[in-house]
């Protein structure tokens, strides 16, 4: 499906402020950017620069007064998420070299705590695809998504052990547990097209069968719509935007998502 996204952030800067951004989609196995605009107002130089995990990064330094970031982007991606029942476990001494990063404990992904846990959800299921999909569901069901519940970031034990969380919190919990078994998992936030009310939106992805596969325990069927912004090991890596100095937050934020 042909998607049209709009993100606009709206600040109130006090003093000189240096900013990273990550707001530009990168055309990928699952989405194809066809077009895009990025603009700042007041305009300023911007840097472009691709960061570890492959993001488009923008470096700034956002002058005082309003200070407003807009994009917009038509993208072509999937009808449905991809899926590859009996995929199998890609054995650690195969793995791409770029892939080996999504293997290790990260900030929000204590992924050496799960192991005994992992193995007991995924009992019986055939290494690979089969453990991460059982994994999705465990979280569907043992852990209650309720939006707006953790204004900031938690931890994979946090979330297990208080077993609610918005999107990003549950995507923590399954990278861990699928880190622990050795399947190399990494967050991903972005755009999904039927979110109401429409706000950002995280997930998880998996490599198995020498590819990455979308996984979001937040969704009860495998529609598409998904259009991913940043990738990393956890919500550290995946911020839309990253300020310096005294804290500034958006005091307007308006993101859309329609069929183009």
């Amino acid at each position: 499906m042909w998607l049209h996204t709009n993100c606009e952030l709206k600040f109130i800067i006090k003093v000189p402020t240096p900013f990273i951004l990550m707001l530009r989609p990168r055309s990928g196995e699952q989405q194809w950017v066809a077009s895009e605009e990025y603009n700042l107002s007041p305009g300023v130089a911007a840097v472009e620069f691709t960061d570890d995990f492959g993001n488009l990064c923008q470096r700034l330094v956002a002058p005082p007064g309003e200070f407003t970031v807009s994009t917009t982007a038509k993208i072509l991606t999937s009808d449905s998420i991809d899926e590859a029942i009996g995929g199998d476990f890609v054995s650690v001494q195969n793995l791409p070299n770029g892939v080996l990063k999504y293997l290790l404990p990260s900030r929000y992904c204590e992924s050496d705590c799960f192991y005994d846990m992992a193995t007991d959800i995924t009992l019986y299921q055939k290494p690979g695809y089969d453990q991460v999909a059982t994994i999705e569901q465990w979280l569907r069901e043992k852990i209650r998504f309720e939006p707006g519940s953790s204004p900031i970031p938690l931890s994979a034990i946090a979330v297990n052990k208080l077993r609610i969380g918005v999107c990003r919190d549950l995507a923590h919990l399954g990278i861990a547990l699928c880190r622990s078994l050795s399947i190399p998992a990494r967050m991903v936030v972005g755009y999904f097209y039927t979110l109401d009310p429409m706000v950002l939106h995280a997930w998880f992805e998996a490599f198995i069968a020498g590819r990455w596969y979308t996984f979001d325990a937040t969704q009860m069927s495998k529609k598409g719509g998904y259009v991913s912004i940043g990738y990393g090991r956890d919500a550290a890596d995946v911020a839309i935007y990253n300020q310096f100095g005294p804290a500034v937050f958006p005091f307007e934020e308006t993101i859309h998502v329609k069929l183009s």
